[in-house]
Formats: C-alpha cells, structure tokens, sequence
C-alpha cells in the first residue's frame, strides 16, 4: 500500500504527464488521430508489421477494440493489410507510405517541440536530473 508521499507523488506524476501529452499531441499536428490510433501508428513505425491480437497485447486493449482502431486507419489509408506469411488464418498490418509519412512527420515535430522545450526551460543539471529519471520511467511502463 503506497504511503501518502507516493500517493502525492502518482497524482502529479499522471497529471504532469497527460498535461505532456496534451503538448506533444498539439505540437504533432496529428489532432485528427485519436490517441490509440496514434499509439498503434507510432508502434507499427517503430515494429513494423503485426498482426492484430500482437498489437492488442502490445497496446494492452481487446481484440475488439483494436480491430475498430485498425479498421479506422485502414479507411484513411493508413495501415495496409496483407496475409501473414506462415498462417492463412491471419492478416499482417503495416503502415502505408501516407501512414509512414504521417508517423514521421508527427514524430519529428513532437521531438523538436519537447527539446527545444527542454533546452529553453531547464537549467542543465535539470537537463542531467531529466536525463536520470527516464530509465525509471521506462521501468514503471514496461511493469
């Protein structure tokens, strides 16, 4: 059970973080993509190709939830599906260009804006402490 500080801490730690998202999403320029569909795009940039239970486990979503995720993307032309190579049972999704296209840009601005923010707003030993916090974060996603 979490003492009072770490319940302190969680609370401005979520807060801080979905203000961060709030920015990052607003500096992309992707508005017209809901999160999750950013989400799935961002993971089949990095991935490549997958089928759908692998980005649902991925995602931690339903099935169903991830079906209507790709099936959105798939009607803007960003996702292509193709049979999976080993399995006739199942399809492999993987970004279309205009989807590479989109992922990539949408990174690139999202990058700019957080270091140029960092570099504008934070001493460099704030920069060093920032820095030191992100292996700790990544641990608490990947829990």
């Amino acid at each position: 059970m979490p003492n009072r500080d770490q319940a302190r801490a969680a609370n401005e730690l979520t807060t801080v973080l979905s203000q961060l998202t709030r920015r990052l999403r607003a500096a992309s320029g992707r508005d017209e993509l809901t999160p999750s569909q950013r989400s799935v795009m961002s993971r089949l940039g990095r991935e490549g190709p997958a089928t759908t239970a692998a980005l649902a486990r991925a995602e931690r979503v339903r099935p169903q939830s991830m079906r209507a995720t790709l099936a959105a993307l798939e009607e803007r032309g960003l996702v292509a599906r193709t049979p999976h190579p080993t399995d006739g049972r199942q399809v492999v999704l993987s970004l279309t260009p205009a989807g590479t296209d989109l992922d990539g840009s949408g990174r690139h601005a999202r990058r700019s804006w957080l270091a140029e923010a960092v570099a504008a707003e934070l001493t460099p030993a704030e920069q060093r402490a920032l820095t030191a916090a992100i292996p700790l974060l990544r641990r608490l996603v990947e829990s």
